[in-house]
């Protein structure tokens, strides 16, 4: 076989490589990956899509065993998995320490097994980190929280490490942009802004 051939060959498959990475999430150089989970997903994309570095947020399913789940599955609770957000950011242009922060503002860290109007291990909020220093950093977070005095009861969320991420169903991508309405309906009448503002105070406040 000539060289050029050979040289096609293996052009090709780095080609074919690379689109895989892509199509797994892999984030690109210089990149990092955070990833939550904070009850429905589609509620967990809009504020860290809204942070300056972050490049993409996909909704997903981790911290079970079952491998390529589906929603319904996940839904049932009976996979182990927690619906989440996997973050794909720059980390010199924001750090993980305020992903964490903008996690802790959009949860319940005091509901056992639910979020809101939604109840089951699959919508238990949890911080599912990365080595070493994620895991430093959101256990220091949310012992900083304890200490504050904020709750009267204990802060539940999970700090686990991460497993393998399964990015949701297509229809579920960027559902608050896709289906506003809708989105709107139920993030209303899950009582999840009520019960935010009564935890943390206003939005900017």
């Amino acid at each position: 076989m000539g060289s050029k051939l050979l040289r096609l060959l293996a052009g090709l498959l780095l080609v074919a490589a690379a689109s895989a990475a892509a199509a797994q999430g892999t984030p690109a150089a210089g990149r990092q990956t955070a990833i939550f989970a904070g009850g429905c997903f589609w509620c967990m994309e809009h504020p860290f899509d809204e942070i300056d570095g972050v490049s993409s947020v996909t909704s997903g399913y981790t911290g079970g065993s079952k491998a390529n789940p589906t929603y319904e599955e996940v839904s049932s609770g009976a996979t182990g998995h927690a619906e989440s957000v996997e973050v794909v950011y720059d980390p010199a242009k924001v750090s993980y320490q305020k992903l964490v922060d903008v996690f802790w503002h959009n949860i319940d860290p005091l509901a056992t097994n639910a979020q809101f109007c939604d109840h089951g291990t699959q919508d238990r909020s949890a911080i599912f980190y990365q080595g070493e220093e994620q895991k430093r950093i959101a256990e220091a977070s949310k012992e900083a929280l304890t200490k504050s005095g904020r709750f009267d009861k204990p802060i539940v969320t999970q700090i686990v490490a991460a497993s393998t991420f399964w990015p949701a169903e297509g229809y579920h991508q960027h559902y608050y942009k896709t289906n506003p309405v809708r989105y709107k309906f139920y993030r209303l009448n899950c009582g999840r802004d009520q019960r935010l503002e009564q935890l943390w105070g206003k939005p900017n406040s």
